[in-house]
């Protein structure tokens, strides 16, 4: 029973800076944009410019 103690100001103390770390990233703007990392995954990176596509047949 000693145990509980230290165990419950620990696991408060825990789950105050647990709440404390979620409340900053709200203020923080953690969470803007949901939805742009799901679309960037589907754009072409890769796309050549037209600027390279002509000197690439010149050569």
């Amino acid at each position: 029973m000693n145990i509980l103690v230290i165990l419950i100001p620990v696991s408060l103390c825990l789950g105050a800076l647990g709440l404390i770390a979620f409340l900053w990233s709200l203020r923080a703007d953690q969470y803007d944009d949901m939805d742009g990392a799901a679309w960037r995954i589907l754009l072409d990176d890769d796309a050549v410019p037209d600027d390279e596509k002509s000197d690439k047949g010149k050569a």
